[in-house]
């Protein structure tokens, strides 16, 4: 039976970057704070475990790699986490232990071609504990590209729950019109957006997102400072002429019709908390359902291809098999 109202908490805050202990606290911490005001989904920031390096060159240049950057890069890998692994086990207890659905941002090891590459993902867990899914980021953002690999359209996940179907894109994915469809055409209803974009503009994109698809946006950003990173990286000379603020945040809920629930928090860590009318959705939809309705499928379609993508294949047949 589908519940009728959901209460949520949207996490604005930045643990010590290149620390994986520290976003583990301020997860287990900042979780238990959501969930003491009766929170039943607690969304965190994009890649919020072990941080977003905002400002950090890694020693790239066109066409150049450093000795020293390699290093950093090397630090960032350490601080990254394996899906499923053991702090996937450590947040599922915790989700278990507060009864909640945790979204949360995590930068992700691939162990399954190579070991070299980091993933943007976003970690779906539910409140038995279980890992219910991932999402790869598709197209990392501008200089991200060095940091994280692309993800395929096997991760384009949606989950069903008692509150609606919930799923969600990473950052500037939100900007692709067809990947905002594939997820609509999922059946969205609580659409999940951490990001790492302070600017005004972001916050007429979710607006247009909530009222485009006719669902509550769940909007996730840093608050982040100057102290939260490590003096001692090599590429620290990167934002030593900074401000103290890096990211202003600027998270917030919006409804289905593209009117805010909790405006933008901006200049603080803070958690949001929002109770949302789950029967608001389907009035919503009365004049607009982009994927029902308001589609026209004799005239314009969309292939997504879910398939997972793999670079080798191994075709192992019997020893004598032709």
């Amino acid at each position: 039976m589908k519940k009728q109202t959901m209460k949520v908490a949207v996490v604005q805050a930045a643990p010590i970057l290149f620390n994986k202990q520290s976003a583990m606290d301020k997860i287990a911490s900042m979780t238990k704070e959501a969930a003491n005001q009766g929170a039943d989904l607690i969304v965190f920031p994009e890649v919020f475990l072990p941080g977003y390096p905002r400002g950090l060159s890694f020693g790239t240049r066109v066409g150049s790699r450093t000795a020293d950057g390699r290093k950093d890069w090397a630090r960032y890998w350490a601080s990254a986490i394996d899906i499923p692994g053991v702090e996937t086990q450590i947040l599922g207890d915790l989700a278990k232990e507060l009864g909640v659905y945790l979204v949360i941002g995590v930068v992700e090891r691939d162990q399954e071609f190579s070991s070299g590459t980091l993933f943007n993902s976003m970690l779906y867990i539910g409140p038995d504990g279980e890992l219910l899914g991932k999402h790869r980021k598709l197209v990392p953002t501008g200089s991200e590209r060095l940091l994280w690999g692309q993800g395929d359209g096997s991760t384009l996940t949606v989950i069903d729950t008692p509150f609606g179907r919930i799923g969600g894109l990473i950052c500037w994915e939100n900007y692709m019109p067809l990947a905002r469809t594939a997820m609509y055409a999922k059946g969205i209803d609580i659409y999940i957006a951490p990001t790492a974009d302070a600017r005004d503009t972001w916050q007429s994109t979710i607006r247009h997102i909530a009222c485009e698809g006719r669902c509550y946006v769940i909007s996730s950003n840093q608050f982040a400072t100057k102290v939260s990173y490590p003096s001692d990286l090599t590429c620290y000379e990167d934002i030593k002429d900074d401000g103290d603020i890096l990211s202003r945040g600027g998270s917030a809920v919006v409804g289905p019709l593209g009117e805010y629930i909790v405006e933008p928090l901006y200049n603080e860590e803070g958690i949001l908390i929002a109770r949302l009318d789950l029967n608001e959705i389907i009035r919503s939809r009365f004049d607009f359902d982009v994927v029902g309705h308001y589609s026209r499928p004799d005239i314009f379609q969309l292939v997504v291809n879910e398939k997972k993508q793999e670079i080798v294949q191994f075709n192992r047949t019997l020893e004598g098999q032709n």
